[in-house]
């Protein structure tokens, strides 16, 4: 089986990327895909509680048999992507582990810790973004090319930045799913 794990903030999740993992099964890039929001610890400007987002991930996904959550992104022992990796193996000795990421993570891969493990050990399946230069990109990892794949998959230029400036703005945004917002909006989420 090809499991692939999809990190990210998802603050808050949005269609895109639920889109994105069912795209990736239906092509037959992967056969199940574990989320796996960053915990409280990541460092990022205007992140809402880890509970509050697990919580979104879960509502948005509820309804798929391939599609499930983890929350091993806020214990200590996973702070990084290969030790998150490592573990997903270690569970599912049998299996492919894949990495999904954006094109725009690909480019600042040799900056996180133990990339070239990362990308020795596991497949990585990246998601063109923007206008990202996929080639140029790819240059920079060419020791490692048979462990990236460029997913055949639409990705729109929805980032849950704008879907965060939407909703500060009190406009009703239609790329989230209808659970997600009334979560939103139910916890007073995203309002300053």
């Amino acid at each position: 089986m090809k499991i692939g794990i999809f990190g990210g903030s998802f603050n808050p999740p949005h269609n895109m990327h639920k889109n994105i993992a069912l795209e990736l099964i239906k092509k037959e890039y992967l056969d199940e895909i574990i989320y796996v929001p960053a915990g409280d610890k990541y460092n990022k400007k205007g992140l809402i509680s880890f509970n509050h987002r697990i919580n979104m991930v879960n509502l948005m996904i509820q309804k798929y048999n391939n599609l499930s959550l983890s929350d091993i992104g806020n214990k200590d022992d996973y702070q990084y992507t290969y030790q998150t990796l490592d573990y997903f193996k270690s569970i599912n000795k049998e299996d492919d582990i894949y990495f999904i990421c954006g094109t725009d993570n690909l480019k600042e891969l040799d900056t996180w810790k133990r990339y070239e493990y990362i990308l020795e050990n596991y497949k990585l399946l990246v998601i063109r973004r923007n206008s990202d230069n996929i080639d140029e990109i790819l240059n920079k990892y060419k020791k490692y090319k048979n462990n990236i794949i460029i997913a055949d998959v639409e990705s729109k230029g929805l980032s849950s930045t704008l879907v965060r400036e939407n909703l500060k703005k009190n406009i009703k945004d239609d790329n989230l799913d209808k659970e997600v917002y009334d979560y939103i909006k139910e916890n007073n989420l995203y309002e300053n």
